[in-house]
C-alpha cells in the first residue's frame, strides 16, 4: 500500500509539471508571456523556479514523515507550566528538518502558553498536529507590546490540523472584562489575537477548534491560496471584538464546512482581499458575514470576487453585510451571496456606507463605490423591521445590486441611493430612490 502511494504521488506531481510547463508554453507568444506580462526570458526563469520546487516538493513527499513532538523538548502539557520556550524549540527543530515534517501536540493535555512567534521559512512541507489543549496565559501584562498570542510568520506549505480535538483557548474573560465595551469607565484598548496566520502561501487549517480569544479568534492576513475547513470558532455572544475568521489582504481562500459563534462577525474581509470563497458555513451567535470595514480613517480599500455559497445564520446580528466608512476610497465588487438561510436575524441583509463603530464619524463626500453584488436563493426571518437596508452613498451610489429569488418575511426593505434589479420572486421589495 505504502508503494502505491509513493506511486499515485509521483504520478500526480509529474502532472502538475507538465500542466505548469504546457501552461507557460502556450501563454508565451513572440518571444512575450501574456500570462505575467514580461518577456519570455524572464518566464523561462520562473517556469524553471517552478520544476526547482516540484523536484523539492517531490523528494519531501516520498521520504517517510518525522514527528517532532513537544514533549521531547520538555513541555509538560499540565496546564500550569510554561510551555512555551519548549514550543520553540520543537518549531525550530520541525523548521529546520529536511523531509516532510509533522509537530506533534500530544492529545489529553493541556499546554500553557505566553505569546510565541513561530517564524519561517521552513526547509520542508510542515505539519503542525494540534491534538491537545493550547491554553493562553491570563496576565495581561505577560503580552506587553504584543498583539498576537500565536503567530505564525511566513510559513510556505504549512497544514495546522486538529484532529477533531485540538483545541485552542485564549482564556479572554479577562480582556473582556477590561474593554471599554464591558465597562465604559476603562479605556478602549487592542486585546490580542488568539491565532494569526501572516505571510504565507499554500496554507491548510483543518479540523482545529478555537475558543473565547481575547479578541479575533483566527486572522489570515497577506497570504494566498488558503483552505480553512472543518474548524469550530465559539465564544459568548457579547464577548467584545471576538471575530470569528478574519482575513484581510488574502487572495485565492476558502473557508468551508465551518461552525462559528462569537461575539463580533463570524467571518469578516477586509482590504486587500480577492477571491473569497465561503461555503457552508453555520453562524450564530454573532454579528454575521461582513465585508468590512472597508476605508476607515479615509484609507483606500479594495475587495472583489468574495462568494458566499450556503450558509445558515441564526439569532445573529447582522445577516449577510457590506460595511464601509464614509470618507473612504477604492471598490467592493463582485460579490454574490447565495443559498443562504437566515432564522431570527436582526439585519438579514445590508449595505451600509454610513458605517461607523466610533464616538463621532465626521460627513465626508468620498466613499468606497460599492457595485456589482448578487443577493440569489435567500430566505428567512428577520428580528427586527428591517429585512433589507441598502444605506448608499449620495455621491457613490450603489451600483448594479441584484435581488434573485429573496424571501425574508417579518420585515421591510429600505433602500437609498441604490441602483437595484430584482429577478424572480423577492420579499420585501424596494425602489430605487
Amino acid at each position: 500500500m505504502a508503494r502505491c502511494c509513493k506511486l499515485v504521488t509521483v504520478f500526480i506531481l509529474w502532472a502538475l509539471l507538465m500542466l505548469s510547463w504546457c501552461e507557460a508554453s502556450r501563454n508565451s507568444l513572440n518571444g512575450y508571456d501574456n500570462s505575467y506580462g514580461r518577456f519570455k526570458s524572464d518566464s523561462l526563469i520562473k517556469r524553471r523556479d517552478d520544476i526547482s520546487r516540484l523536484k523539492s516538493f517531490v523528494k519531501a513527499s516520498l521520504r517517510a514523515p518525522i514527528t517532532v513532538s513537544v514533549s521531547d523538548f520538555g513541555a509538560k502539557g499540565d496546564g500550569e507550566t510554561d510551555d512555551t520556550q519548549a514550543f520553540v524549540d520543537a518549531w525550530k527543530k520541525a523548521c529546520s528538518s529536511n523531509g516532510a515534517v509533522n509537530l506533534l501536540v500530544p492529545k489529553g493535555k493541556t499546554y500553557f502558553l505566553k505569546p510565541i512567534q513561530l517564524t519561517g521559512p521552513c526547509k520542508s512541507p510542515l505539519t503542525v498536529q494540534i491534538l491537545g489543549t493550547l491554553s493562553a496565559s491570563q496576565k495581561r501584562s505577560d503580552y506587553k507590546d504584543s498583539s498576537k498570542w500565536i503567530m505564525f510568520d511566513g510559513i510556505d506549505n504549512l497544514s495546522v490540523d486538529g484532529g477533531g480535538t485540538g483545541t485552542v483557548d485564549g482564556n479572554g474573560e479577562t480582556w473582556w472584562q477590561n474593554s471599554c465595551k464591558w465597562n465604559k469607565a476603562k479605556p478602549c484598548t487592542k486585546a490580542p489575537t488568539a491565532v494569526t496566520f501572516y505571510n504565507s502561501n499554500n496554507l491548510r487549517v483543518n479540523n482545529l477548534k478555537v475558543r473565547n480569544a481575547q479578541q479575533i479568534q483566527i486572522s489570515i492576513e497577506k497570504c494566498s491560496d488558503v483552505e480553512v475547513t472543518n474548524v469550530v470558532v465559539t465564544a459568548p455572544g457579547n464577548s467584545p471584538n471576538t471575530d470569528g475568521i478574519h482575513i484581510t489582504n488574502t487572495q485565492n481562500i476558502r473557508v468551508s464546512k465551518s461552525i462559528i459563534g462569537t461575539g463580533d462577525d463570524c467571518i469578516s474581509i477586509e482590504s486587500g482581499s480577492q477571491n473569497v470563497q465561503i461555503n457552508d458555513i453555520t453562524c450564530g451567535p454573532g454579528h454575521g458575514i461582513s465585508i468590512g470595514s472597508l476605508g476607515d480613517d479615509n484609507s483606500n480599500a479594495f475587495v472583489s470576487g468574495v462568494t458566499v455559497d450556503g450558509a445558515k445564520l441564526s439569532d445573529t446580528d447582522n445577516g449577510v453585510r457590506i460595511k464601509t466608512y464614509q470618507g473612504g476610497s477604492g471598490t467592493a465588487s463582485n460579490i454574490i451571496f447565495e443559498n443562504i438561510q437566515m432564522e431570527n436575524v436582526k439585519n438579514p441583509i445590508i449595505i451600509d456606507q454610513d458605517y461607523c463603530d466610533k464616538s463621532k464619524c465626521p460627513q465626508e463626500k468620498s466613499a468606497v463605490q460599492v457595485r456589482n453584488v448578487v443577493y440569489r436563493n435567500i430566505s428567512g426571518t428577520s428580528a427586527s423591521d428591517n429585512a433589507i437596508t441598502f444605506n448608499c452613498s449620495k455621491n457613490h451610489p450603489c451600483q448594479g445590486i441584484v435581488l434573485d429569488k429573496v424571501n425574508i418575511k417579518g420585515g421591510k426593505a429600505t433602500c437609498t441611493n441604490a441602483n437595484v434589479i430584482d429577478k424572480g420572486a423577492v420579499l420585501p421589495q424596494c425602489s430605487s430612490t
